[in-house]
């Protein structure tokens, strides 16, 4: 259980610092910079907890970007900003870089060598799964704003 905790806390601040970065770049507000480190945080952690417990990473990237936009709608309100202040740099650890380099490395073996079916398995299974943790959490940073500004109940 020990372990668990300094892997989750590891994860945290290490998830934390790209989304300070990134928020720079996309020069947030000084005063709400901690707030999209600790939104890094969160989300990458809750990610990092459903995998734990085997929930599949595009799952788990869902909910974790589901926690991380409605966190960005609550502090929107409290801090009269918009949401997006709090919630894309907050995203921006959870993009899927490795699967995505694995793939466009598998395309470039492709062209090197030739057609194989073990590249073309790697290129498939690891593009595929890129393409979904974009969508998860371009799905996820789109719900709060799907369910809270709405102007017509959901039922």
């Amino acid at each position: 259980m020990m372990d668990l905790l300094l892997a989750l806390l590891n994860d945290m601040f290490f998830a934390s610092i790209p989304a300070v970065g990134f928020a720079l770049v996309f020069n947030v507000p000084q005063k709400a910079l901690k707030y999209c480190a600790i939104g890094g945080a969160l989300g990458h952690g809750c990610r990092f907890l459903l995998m734990h417990y085997g929930v599949p990473i595009e799952w788990a990237t869902l909910c974790a970007a589901s926690l991380v936009g409605m966190i960005g709608v609550h502090w929107s309100h409290r801090f009269l900003a918009h949401p997006k202040v709090f919630t894309v740099a907050a995203m921006i650890p959870m993009v899927p870089g490795v699967f995505a380099f694995k793939a466009m490395i598998a395309i470039v073996e492709i062209n090197h060598q030739g057609y194989s079916p073990e590249l073309i398995a790697v290129l498939m299974e690891n593009g595929v799964k890129a393409v979904f943790i974009v969508a998860a959490l371009a799905i996820g940073l789109a719900m709060p704003g799907l369910l809270f500004y709405r102007r017509r109940p959901v039922v």
